[in-house]
């Protein structure tokens, strides 16, 4: 499919748009969006400190429930309008709803701005693991390389390759980078989960992560964990999959690609688990790990695959490769919000775009390259907060504000599979989203507030 013009129907009139090459295209790009260094690690550590089976389960049921309905909203205004959040938010609900669409480009800013750090992390790993192989302490190791100088550079060249994919285009560039790196990156992490099979040891780690307690099935910690999860791993909230829904056709089934990004992302975020947890135990380690994740991503692991020699430095080389794929398909995405907003709202080139804005996130990037206690506590507030407020905002507006019936843009392209859930999605969009995300959203003001306190007191 090469890359045509919107229809003359779109709200607005907008120009052509070019258009993901395939279907498959948009579904890698997206599930690369949904996949990152929080999915692959976050999933597993939050399922084991959350009752095993029990937070899988009911990971999988707010999926359903919530995260599924969630993304549908974002796909169908991106592909009713193929406009990106500011425009598309105009022209749907008028310039009332355009601050919504601000709330998105400027959460996915700051998220790239912490967020390259840490990816930057990941790359000087996986650089030293087929280089020098792994520090002898690597908790010092970590403590020199997080922040200052060396964590700037990584930063930047980070924020190179992601802004060199952006600016060659959505074909070229996304649709490409992303038919690439997901296949590699599933081929990676369920390669090293067979090889953790084989591990003396790793029955105590599946156990650790899996084993059933159905009694934080009830347990208000676990359950609003996992919506949090629901939310987070997809993406949700920050106008990522509205923008590549932007770049669709009209014929594209978008109930079935939501269903299968959240198969696809739930299966390498699982997978990653089942490496992790049978590799930490069978070495001892389970002790060392602690609330820190960022701990026993940068610290725990890299010990474990010094202790085991050379196949432990191979072993940790594709592991933190695999990390840093994730993280360059999920900052790709980041950066397509800002500058797709970039080019609909100023009319500016894509290259321009690209390359102006990724300046300004790198140098904002350069204030958490400086400060870990920084980088943790823009988290909080555009990684959590801004991304709930955004789902909020998102399931209000398709479910009540948008001019355009939202059942009939999830039917156009629907297969009979799909569009007999077509009322229930409407349903849970309009009747339970809410007021869930609202709960959500409470305790994401909380936990914000004390965060900004606890910076503002020295830690």
């Amino acid at each position: 499919m090469t890359p045509s013009a919107s229809s003359s129907s779109d709200p607005g009139g907008t120009p052509a748009r070019e258009l993901f090459g395939s279907k498959w295209g948009f579904v890698l790009a997206a599930v690369g969006s949904a996949v990152g260094l929080g999915n692959m690690w976050r999933f597993s550590y939050v399922a084991a400190e959350g009752g095993g089976a029990a937070f899988v389960f009911l990971y999988i049921i707010m999926i359903g429930l919530l995260g599924i309905p969630l993304m549908l909203c974002e796909l169908t205004v991106g592909r009713r309008t193929h406009l990106s959040p500011i425009g598309a938010l105009r022209a749907l609900g008028g310039k009332g709803w355009v601050p919504l669409g601000f709330l998105f480009v400027t959460a996915g800013f700051l998220i790239l701005s912490y967020y390259s750090v840490i990816a930057g992390w990941t790359l000087r790993y996986t650089v030293e693991a087929a280089t020098v192989g792994f520090a002898a302490d690597p908790g010092a190791h970590f403590g020199e390389i997080a922040a200052g100088g060396t964590a700037i550079m990584w930063h930047l060249i980070f924020m190179v390759l992601t802004i060199g994919i952006v600016m060659i285009g959505v074909q070229k560039g996304i649709e490409k980078a992303a038919t690439i790196l997901m296949p590699t990156l599933a081929l990676i992490v369920v390669g090293l989960a067979v090889w953790a099979f084989t591990l003396p040891g790793a029955g105590a780690g599946y156990a650790f992560y899996l084993q059933p307690d159905f009694g934080d099935l009830f347990d208000r910690t676990t359950i609003r964990q996992a919506v949090a999860q629901a939310f987070f791993s997809l993406s949700l909230g920050m106008g990522a999959m509205l923008t590549f829904a932007s770049y669709l056709s009209r014929d594209t089934d978008l109930n079935q690609e939501a269903a299968t990004i959240s198969f696809a992302d739930f299966f390498v975020a699982f997978a990653a688990g089942l490496v992790v947890f049978p590799v930490i135990f069978a070495l001892g380690l389970q002790d060392s790990v602690t609330a820190s994740t960022v701990g026993a991503l940068f610290i725990s692991l890299p010990g474990a695959f010094l202790e085991m020699g050379g196949a432990g430095r191979l072993v940790g080389f594709l592991f933190f490769l695999a990390l840093a794929v994730g993280a360059l398909t999920s900052a790709i995405s980041l950066l397509e919000v800002v500058t797709a907003s970039i080019i609909d709202e100023l009319g500016m080139t894509r290259a321009r775009a690209a390359i102006g804005v990724g300046i300004l996130i790198a140098a904002v990037g350069i204030l958490s390259a400086l400060s870990t206690d920084l980088l943790g506590l823009i988290d909080q507030i555009a990684g959590d907060l801004f991304l709930v407020m955004g789902a909020l905002g998102m399931s209000i507006f398709v479910g009540w504000a948008m001019k355009d019936d939202p059942s009939a843009e999830l039917r156009r392209g629907a297969g009979p599979t799909f569009a007999r859930f077509i009322p229930g999605v409407v349903f849970l969009i309009r009747f339970v989203l809410p007021p869930v995300i609202g709960i959500v959203l409470i305790f994401s003001i909380q936990d914000a507030w004390g965060a900004i306190t606890s910076f503002l007191a020295g830690g």
